[in-house]
């Protein structure tokens, strides 16, 4: 099943680091910033999104070749959906790869589509935040189009902040 994931934050993505707030009031806008979290608001009405996202702390191998790196959690409200988490590894993914989130002593599987992964199954979405929140560094697994191995680490100061922020934006 394919996720939503809209071309605003793809445009956010592609031209955008996670540190600033968007220049245009059309396009995203920094709510609040979150230790190592940032959420952003795009669009309104039925074309509201909120999200929070974060970048890598360190990325292997290292002299990869790579667009940006996300991690993202999306709410959409017009289509009731919360908290969907997808990576964005900064490059294609291997044809029908798999990717992996690992937090603590947790796996969750990532089906890819291109330039995105999603959680494989829905259902796991409520424990991969529930650990995300307990835990303190989450690791990305992915492999490129070229064969490529990486492994992209993440914070997670400020994830259950910045949470609540998406929450509240998306009311």
């Amino acid at each position: 099943m394919r996720r939503l994931f809209p071309m605003a934050i793809v445009a956010l993505l592609a031209g955008a680091e996670a540190g600033h707030a968007a220049a245009a009031q059309t396009g995203p806008v920094l709510v609040g910033t979150y230790r190592d979290w940032f959420v952003y608001t795009n669009g309104t009405g039925a074309n509201k999104v909120c999200y929070a996202l974060s970048q890598p702390k360190q990325s292997n191998p290292r002299n990869a070749n790579r667009d940006p790196i996300f991690f993202l959690i999306s709410t959409f409200p017009a289509q009731k959906k919360n908290a969907q988490p997808s990576i964005v590894p900064g490059y294609p993914f291997k044809e029908d790869a798999k990717a992996e989130v690992q937090i603590g002593s947790d796996k969750f599987a990532f089906f890819t589509d291109g330039t995105t992964g999603w959680a494989e199954k829905e259902e796991d979405e409520p424990r991969m935040l529930n650990a995300m929140k307990r835990g303190q560094t989450m690791t990305v697994i992915g492999t490129s189009a070229r064969g490529t191995l990486t492994r992209d680490n993440y914070s997670l100061a400020g994830i259950t902040a910045a949470l609540d922020s998406v929450a509240d934006a998306c009311k």
